[in-house]
């Protein structure tokens, strides 16, 4: 007897013609089912659904989705850049969300207008999705969207309203912490910043963060420097810093600005981490292999992910129930060769010495 989905004794992939044999009904009538069209009762599509699980049917997904009302999917709303930061936290969102047994859909949006946000929203709502993901670095102004499904807001303060919003991946304040308090131990009587463009919310995160350290110790806050991200930005701001002889600890708001600003600094004849300490934040690993090595904080990206899919989950298959608290991300900070005690200090004569150096 051949078996049902196979030929000759030989199992292969079950057809829709396997679908109707088992629930009883035509081939016509599963793909009503299966395309949730009309004039279709009850029974006969609990049949087909049911059939269609049974056998492992391809379009087994279509069909719990009509029994479920879900169709097992969810949006990002993300920004259409090639960024290190912004792209592996994409990756990694791409990641958690198959892991946890969803589709992805995602729509980029152009640096943060809030129509174009409200467009991305309302088109990941056309496609049926059961929950979004807003991955969205920058807003400028009031998104105007009705939205009915959870969202999760990702290293952003929620933009706009839905039956349940949910913020996670924040504490980059907590990670630009960590960066001051480690060139702060070094024995730098200060740390100045170079910022990111302070429109971005990572930006003024790490503002903060690098401002709580300082204020901590009771020590001088020099005047921020803005940057856009770009290596020349970085450059652009070593040449004014480099300027300054009492500058000799920085910490930099992205790797890429850092790398631009100790070429700029070795130029001027300062030399990292001989006179100027800097230390970066993202944790590129190719920023590993330049001269110096950086010293970075590293972003959590899969744990962030992770983090924020399981709560944006648990509000779509949990609606009646209350979503837990996000966990603060870990703090990494990887220690390479741009950073060390200030040349003043007796540990940073001894660490800078020519024989010790390399």
């Amino acid at each position: 007897m051949t078996p049902v989905g196979g030929r000759g004794g030989s199992p292969s992939a079950p057809r829709s013609a396997d679908v109707a044999q088992l629930a009883g009904v035509s081939r016509k009538t599963v793909s009503r089912v299966l395309n949730n069209e009309p004039y279709v009762s009850d029974d006969v599509r609990r049949r087909v659904i049911e059939a269609a699980e049974k056998l492992g049917y391809r379009l087994n997904n279509a069909a719990r989705a009509l029994a479920s009302g879900r169709t097992r999917s969810i949006g990002v709303v993300a920004l259409g850049t090639a960024g290190y930061g912004t792209a592996s936290l994409l990756v990694a969102i791409e990641k958690a969300v198959r892991d946890s047994g969803y589709a992805l859909r995602v729509v980029n949006t152009l640096d943060g207008e809030p129509d174009d946000i409200a467009r991305a929203v309302d088109s990941l709502l056309e496609q049926g999705v059961d929950g979004i993901i807003v991955s969205e670095p920058v807003l400028e102004g009031e998104v105007s969207v009705r939205v009915d499904v959870p969202v999760l807001f990702l290293g952003a303060p929620p933009a706009f309203g839905g039956p349940r919003a949910m913020t996670a991946g924040t504490g980059a304040d907590l990670l630009a912490r960590a960066a001051t308090d480690h060139l702060l131990d070094l024995g730098h009587q200060t740390v100045h910043h170079l910022a990111g463009p302070l429109r971005w919310y990572a930006a003024r995160d790490r503002v903060e963060g690098w401002r709580a350290a300082l204020a901590a110790r009771g020590r001088h806050q020099p005047p921020l420097v803005e940057g856009d991200w770009s290596a020349d930005s970085g450059y652009q701001a070593g040449r004014e810093l480099a300027a300054d002889p009492e500058v000799t600890a920085v910490f930099v708001s992205g790797d890429d600005m850092a790398i631009g600003l100790i070429h700029a600094l070795a130029e001027a004849g300062r030399r990292v981490p001989h006179d100027v300490s800097v230390i970066g934040f993202d944790g590129n690993p190719v920023f590993a292999y330049v001269t110096p090595p950086l010293t970075t904080v590293r972003q959590p990206f899969d744990a962030a992910a992770r983090e924020g899919v399981r709560l944006l989950v648990h509000a779509i298959e949990k609606p009646d129930t209350e979503v837990p608290p996000a966990s603060d991300p870990p703090v990494e900070l990887v220690v390479r060769a741009s950073t060390a005690p200030p040349p003043s200090s007796p540990a940073g004569r001894r660490t800078l010495s020519p024989r010790s150096h390399i």
